[in-house]
């Protein structure tokens, strides 16, 4: 845990409104608190390092920060308080499938309190089957499984707790299998109470905050307020129909909320904490469908994980109400205390329909949040870079802190949980240490430059714009997502930052709208418009992602589960969703390699052609972007090219194409364009197809796009103190479009 840290309770704010911290603090000292104008992210002393403004405006604390605890687990509350309570006898059933054999106990369902009363149905440390049970405040453990159980498989158990009888009994079954797995009997010397007054919990050993969580799936939990015999193997239905029925939950309701139902007649609902993943395969699954939303029973499991995290639940610190008519821009809260220094980054908008520029920069805070606290895998595999890093951060006076070594803030979605499955849930309302003042990605600077991505990199924008004296606002993808076009009729031009990666349907319609009505469209990044998310439709900064067929992915769908929860629609890329990015902006992702820039070489026919040659007016130079602060080149990491297959229009004009992309770099093509391992889908040699392309098109009604194709762009903006070829370059087209 960090000595002083915090986030906001969203990532932008309408000039005019409030905004709300949440700061934990271990110091004695409390930590001041002030409000910053950020004008560079990048820490590296070549560029003059991060650099800020004060602002005139009073912070209201609301209340003191203190150390706070991260509550890391999902799990579930079913039903009230004492719903087993007045039962001595009952009978309860689920299906689980376990996935990780962890280091401690992994609770799957209890309702043990701290009366000595109650039972706990747990996996140990070496995956056998327990059942806790208080008998006169004694703690008795009976194994339930004759060895392990095995992880990825499906099992049915059914548990008959009888007080009055002084007996246990269970029944185990492994799915498909027709005899029992494991079988038994316990008997007692004392009357005992399986039911207590605390809420039942799945998947956590406390209902009230996650503790031993479990990691698998959990499906059809029901009780029965009755001692059943074991021939008595009923479905959820049957149990919700039983006459002592207590409760019985079907997963397969409501998969958009945190919602439990209760089928039976009592409706003794339950809520989910941490935010799980739904839809997924459950025990019913047999691959004859696909989608969730057609088969609903085959999907009724629930995967939960002993790291989910949806809010770090902290309590409000700090609040600033930003002015009317405030600068729209970056800034940041910026706290210090005992030779300590955290800065929390947030972005002010102004009010729709209330533009204060002609330009807009459209910042990326979906793919900032899908990209929260990316714990990179050089950090735990490579000692080297880890040491390279620390000193780089040391030296450049950097952000000092790695996700990698702060994993208990939540993960990335291009990191995994413990149990291998994909992270596909991330929130905004945590810490995130990559979207910080001075962070670096990646060491090195010799290879990587100031290795810079997303936050800090999209500030060479900004600082490219207010040298430029070129006025502009700022829009976040979420009012991009919330206003739609309203909010961007206004500008007539509107840039993207590096990395547009993430979006959903109604973002991808604005930008179309917004371009098909007139307005001009700048892309200046690379691998943008690529990847499909949903949003939680009832809480705000909780993003989905389906990692499905296809694309370069840290980590893969499950078979079977490719469609969303939140909204059920189909995840993966905009490509396989009818929405290639290359129809909306001419180009789209073609290959990435490591985190090194090249150049662009200027077409000569582009140079004659009246449409674009005015792009190159200043220009003297063939080769351009051959230094940058990012890779050290304008064309790198991630490239994007023209493809006419994909929805390029015939129209758009190449104007320059980035050379010298070596193998050994290494860079790849894109999984989506292979066939083989020789041949690709468009018939051409990976030579070709790795590169980026400058790109111009004139769309309806005076509309037009201007795309650089290349994540690394605008890391040489600031070259030579932004007197340079991809800086006029932009220059030109920015006035062009403004002017107009």
């Amino acid at each position: 845990m960090l000595t002083l840290t915090g986030y906001a309770d969203r990532l932008s704010v309408i000039a005019g409104q409030s905004i709300r911290f949440h700061v934990a603090n271990q110091c004695e000292e409390k930590p001041s608190a002030k409000l910053i104008r950020v004008l560079c992210a990048d820490p590296n002393p070549e560029i003059g390092g991060v650099r800020y403004e004060y602002c005139d405006v009073p912070i209201r604390e609301l209340s003191t920060p203190k150390a706070q605890s991260v509550p890391l687990g999902s799990y579930a509350r079913l039903g009230p308080e004492g719903l087993l309570a007045t039962a001595s006898s009952f009978t309860f059933c689920l299906h689980f499938q376990a996935r990780l054999q962890a280091t401690q106990t992994q609770v799957i369902c209890s309702n043990l309190d701290d009366q000595h009363a109650g039972f706990s149905l747990a996996l140990n440390e070496q995956r056998h089957l327990i059942l806790q049970l208080m008998v006169n405040g004694q703690t008795l453990i009976t194994p339930l499984s004759q060895g392990p159980i095995e992880l990825q498989r499906w099992y049915r158990i059914q548990v008959v707790l009888d007080g009055t009888a002084k007996r246990l009994s269970w029944l185990i079954r492994e799915r498909w299998l027709r005899g029992a797995t494991s079988s038994g009997e316990r008997h007692f010397d004392e009357v005992f109470s399986p039911g207590t007054k605390r809420a039942l919990s799945l998947a956590s050993a406390s209902a009230e905050k996650p503790a031993h969580c479990f990691n698998g799936r959990i499906e059809d939990p029901w009780f029965i307020a009755q001692a059943l015999p074991m021939t008595s193997e009923l479905d959820l239905q049957a149990a919700a129909a039983h006459p002592n029925c207590i409760a019985a939950w079907d997963f397969s309701l409501a998969m958009q909320t945190q919602s439990l139902i209760d089928i039976s007649a009592h409706q003794h609902h339950g809520a989910l904490v941490n935010t799980p993943t739904r839809a997924v395969r459950g025990a019913q699954w047999t691959g004859k469908e696909q989608c969730f939303r057609h088969a609903p029973r085959h999907y009724a499991a629930i995967h939960f994980h002993q790291d989910d995290l949806d809010d770090c639940r902290w309590p409000a610190t700090h609040e600033i109400s930003i002015p009317e008519n405030f600068p729209s821009d970056a800034y940041a809260l910026l706290l210090t205390t005992h030779g300590l220094e955290e800065n929390i980054p947030f972005f002010v908008v102004p009010p729709q329909a209330q533009p204060s520029a002609k330009i807009a920069v459209l910042v990326s805070t979906y793919t900032y949040t899908v990209y929260g606290n990316h714990a990179r895998p050089e950090w735990f595999s490579d000692s080297a870079w880890r040491e390279a890093y620390i000193e780089q951060a040391s030296d450049w006076r950097a952000y000092p802190h790695n996700p990698g070594e702060h994993q208990d803030y939540g993960l990335s979605t291009y990191n995994t949980h413990p149990d291998g499955s994909g992270v596909g849930l991330v929130s905004w309302r945590r810490p995130m240490l990559n979207l910080r003042m001075g962070y670096i990605t990646y060491p090195y600077p010799e290879i990587r430059a100031s290795g810079l991505r997303h936050y800090p990199a999209d500030s060479h924008l900004l600082m490219w714009l207010k040298h430029h004296r070129l006025a502009y606002d700022l829009i976040t993808d979420e009012e991009l997502h919330r206003e739609g076009l309203n909010r961007l009729s206004a500008y007539q031009t509107v840039l993207t930052g590096t990395h547009p990666e993430y979006h959903t349907e109604t973002m991808l319609n604005a930008l179309k709208d917004y371009r098909d009505q007139g307005g001009k469209l700048i892309y200046l990044g690379g691998n943008g418009f690529y990847w499909k998310v949903a949003l939680d439709p009832s809480r705000e900064g909780i993003i989905e992602v389906r990692r499905a067929e296809g694309g370069i992915r840290a980590w893969a769908a499950e078979a079977g589960e490719y469609f969303h929860q939140f909204d059920g629609e189909y995840g993966g890329l905009w490509r396989r969703n009818a929405r290639p990015p290359q129809e909306l902006v001419g180009v789209g992702f073609t290959a990435q390699g490591n985190f090194v820039g090249s150049y662009y070489r200027i077409k000569q026919e582009a140079r004659s052609n009246p449409a674009v040659s005015w792009i190159l007016e200043g220009i003297e130079n063939d080769i351009i972007g051959a230094e940058g602060f990012s890779g050290h080149g304008a064309a790198g990491f991630e490239l994007d090219r023209v493809d006419e297959r994909q929805g390029s229009p015939s129209s758009a004009v190449v104007i320059a194409s980035s050379e010298h992309h070596p193998p050994e770099a290494p860079w790849v093509l894109v999984p989506e364009e292979h066939l083989t391992h020789i041949t690709t889908i468009p018939g051409k040699s990976h030579k070709e197809l790795i590169r980026a392309d400058m790109t111009y098109f004139d769309g309806e009604a005076g509309g037009a796009v201007f795309s650089v194709g290349s994540i690394t762009f605008c890391g040489s903006l600031p070259v030579n103190h932004f007197n340079n070829d991809c800086s006029k370059i932009l220059y030109n087209v920015v006035k062009r479009f403004t002017d107009a």
